[in-house]
């Protein structure tokens, strides 16, 4: 009896490429699954208490709002389900929060409710990098509801990196442990670290980066609001406690920050979709 042939690696390599690839498609059928009821509960809604002629023009609605106020789809037609009903149509949809914008000492904000976004973001990369001595490094955005992150923010990666990782996955890298985990994550040696599919650590090494880490952006409640994560050219060591407590300090000062800034964008939109509503009505 002969033995079979070892497969060739080019094969093999072939069937890793595409099995990650079909794990990727299944994770976004599943965040499709997941989303559509939750759209058209929200049109529902809208459609009664507009008088809408259609579950379409609701749609319309939030479409509209959604792109104005640059808040996900999916995340407006939950605030809809979850908001209280309007007291009337002729005043606003919710009252206006009291509480103040949360302080940004760590990354030397001194006024953290007139920035944007994007000024926080490249704050906390440079800050993190500042803090771990890297000189690479991004920043990802969560959506907790498809356990995905997307990269926001970047320095010295090449194009290939950020567009191998423009969305990453649940438990596929070590950006996405500390985003599951809470905590920082350090990845000592990327060579040998096994959270990485091959795929994967073929990319972080041919961006030359051989060991990071990744710090969770978790606001009061703890949710994972996005991640920053530092590169190296060389594996590396833990970090010191002095650099542990430092970079959990920004982490903890942005998340909340970006939980704020989330909350007010989300109640614009709603108010928004609230004229939107009383127009298509023709009760503004």
């Amino acid at each position: 009896m002969t033995d079979s042939p070892a497969p060739d690696t080019r094969d093999v390599a072939v069937l890793r490429e595409e099995l990650a690839r079909l794990r990727e498609e299944a994770h976004h059928l599943r965040a499709q699954v997941r989303t559509r009821p939750l759209i058209s509960h929200a049109q529902g809604i809208l459609t009664e208490r507009y008088r809408l002629p259609d579950a379409e023009s609701a749609f319309a609605l939030l479409r509209l709002a959604s792109q104005h106020h640059n808040v996900k789809l999916r995340v407006l037609a939950e605030a809809v389900t979850r908001a209280p009903r309007p007291e009337g149509r002729t005043g606003p949809w919710l009252p206006r929060p009291a509480h103040e914008p949360p302080p940004l000492e760590s990354i030397g904000v001194d006024t953290p409710d007139e920035v944007d976004r994007g000024r926080v973001l490249r704050e906390v990369l440079s800050q993190t990098l500042a803090v771990t001595g890297a000189g690479m490094g991004n920043v990802q955005i969560a959506d907790p509801a498809v356990a995905e992150l997307r990269i926001v923010q970047h320095t010295g990666l090449d194009a290939q990196f950020i567009k191998h990782f423009a969305v990453v996955g649940a438990g596929t890298t070590s950006c996405a442990q500390a985003a599951e985990g809470g905590e920082l994550t350090t990845v000592h040696d990327v060579a040998t670290h096994p959270v990485f599919s091959e795929r994967d650590r073929r990319a972080i090494l041919l961006a030359g980066s051989r060991a990071c880490h990744s710090v969770p952006l978790l606001d009061e409640d703890g949710m994972c609001r996005g991640v920053v994560s530092a590169h190296l050219e060389h594996p590396t060591k833990d970090l010191h406690p002095a650099q542990v407590a430092a970079l959990g300090a920004v982490g903890h000062e942005v998340g909340r920050w970006l939980g704020w800034q989330e909350r007010g964008l989300i109640r614009e939109a709603l108010e928004h979709l609230h004229v939107l509503g009383r127009q298509g009505s023709g009760n503004a």
